[in-house]
């Protein structure tokens, strides 16, 4: 029967062997199968760093889509699912693989009242805590995208998961505004202290104090921060230099293509020389990345995250994310008065994002824009308003 299912082309399931033929029909597929198959669909389309979005977030729905009675899964699921869902891994018959053949659901197990509870828990973390609403709606717009692609290939009739609501706090006009809040930002001068309060004793101080300083004086993302090598660098003597940010870290220490592309982004002249020294002094070859540990690995995110709480710590700072050394960048030129599309592409916005996301910054700007506008109408002969003639 195998070989005849060859002879006629048949596609066969990489989990099972088999001819996809013989999988069990209609909703009867188990939701981590289908799962699979989905990701196996997709995968060539997707970019790494959307392949390891969809992972984190399929993880969670396959682990929540199982039978009421079933008993505590492995510890060792989670994990397990990471390396198991992606196409591009060998899946070992083991316990969690028996456990979820034993207790998933199938799909046309899945009702409206069931997944109505699977969308409130992708909401939260492992312990409990309301996740970022950015985290869940990515986790909740993955695993919809996974049940409504049953229903377009007419696996399941139709699709069960509950339509979102639409009360007062789904209408555009009661939506929060993701914007920055400005205030809660450092001023250049604080960036200045915090930065030079990151050095210790630690030999990976110097490191993770000349990443903030680039995160800061460039506006780049940690994720390109990390995969700068110093070919990408443009050094001159005096004046300002340039940083060509062509890669970022898609995956743990998987260099890929930046999150919104590649861009060139100037940079001061105090920048320019600390870099050129950290070259010098370390003999950085053209090729090699700026920044790695004594063991040539990658900086860990946490590492330099608590590096920086530190520093915040020692100058009486209220705690910040190093993500939020771009945002205070990006307040950092805006108030100087650098254009909006040059701010734009330094960060690689779009100004609609930029006005968007920094728009208590752009607030305070309507005294100066008054200035400027009346500066522009004094010298044009705009005409003013007659005093009134006094009677005789």
């Amino acid at each position: 029967m195998l070989f005849a299912a060859i002879q006629r082309g048949e596609w066969f399931d990489d989990h099972s062997g088999e001819p996809l033929s013989w999988l069990p029909s209609d909703g009867d597929t188990k939701v981590h199968l289908w799962v699979r198959r989905w990701l196996a669909e997709q995968w060539a389309e997707w970019a790494p760093r959307t392949r390891t979005s969809a992972i984190e977030a399929l993880v969670r729905f396959v682990s929540l889509a199982v039978s009421a009675h079933a008993p505590a899964p492995p510890n060792e699921l989670r994990s397990y699912l990471r390396s198991a869902l992606r196409p591009d891994r060998e899946v070992e018959d083991g316990e969690c693989d028996r456990w979820l053949d034993e207790w998933s659901l199938s799909l046309s197990d899945l009702t409206r009242a069931f997944l109505a509870q699977v969308d409130t828990e992708l909401g939260l973390g492992a312990d409990g805590q309301t996740l970022a609403a950015s985290t869940a709606v990515r986790f909740r717009t993955v695993a919809k995208s996974c049940i409504r692609r049953a229903v377009e290939l007419e696996v399941i009739s139709s699709n069960p998961w509950p339509p979102a609501s639409r009360g007062r706090s789904q209408r555009k006009s009661v939506k929060p505004k993701r914007s920055i809040d400005a205030r809660t930002l450092p001023d250049p001068a604080t960036m200045a202290r915090a930065i030079e309060a990151m050095r210790s004793h630690q030999p990976a101080s110097r490191t993770f104090q000349l990443m903030t300083a680039v995160a800061y004086y460039a506006g780049l993302r940690p994720s390109e921060v990390v995969m700068l090598r110093s070919r990408a660098l443009h050094l001159p003597k005096s004046g300002w230099g340039r940083i060509d940010v062509v890669e970022a870290d898609v995956d743990f220490d998987e260099p890929g293509e930046p999150k919104t592309g590649p861009r060139a982004v100037p940079i001061p002249p105090n920048l320019v020389a600390v870099l050129q020294a950290w070259i010098d002094e370390r003999e950085i070859a053209a090729d090699a990345l700026l920044f790695r540990t004594r063991n040539d690995g990658r900086p860990a995110a946490s590492n330099w995250a608590r590096s920086w709480q530190r520093a915040l710590r020692l100058i009486g700072h209220p705690p910040l994310r190093v993500y939020d050394c771009r945002h205070a960048a990006a307040t950092t030129w805006l108030m100087a008065g650098v254009p909006l599309g040059e701010v734009a592409r330094r960060l690689g916005h779009s100004v609609e994002t930029l006005v968007t996301t920094y728009a208590g910054v752009l607030a305070g700007d309507e005294a100066l824009a008054n200035k400027r506008i009346d500066d522009v109408l004094s010298t044009t002969g705009a005409p003013r308003a007659r005093r009134p003639r006094r009677a005789s």
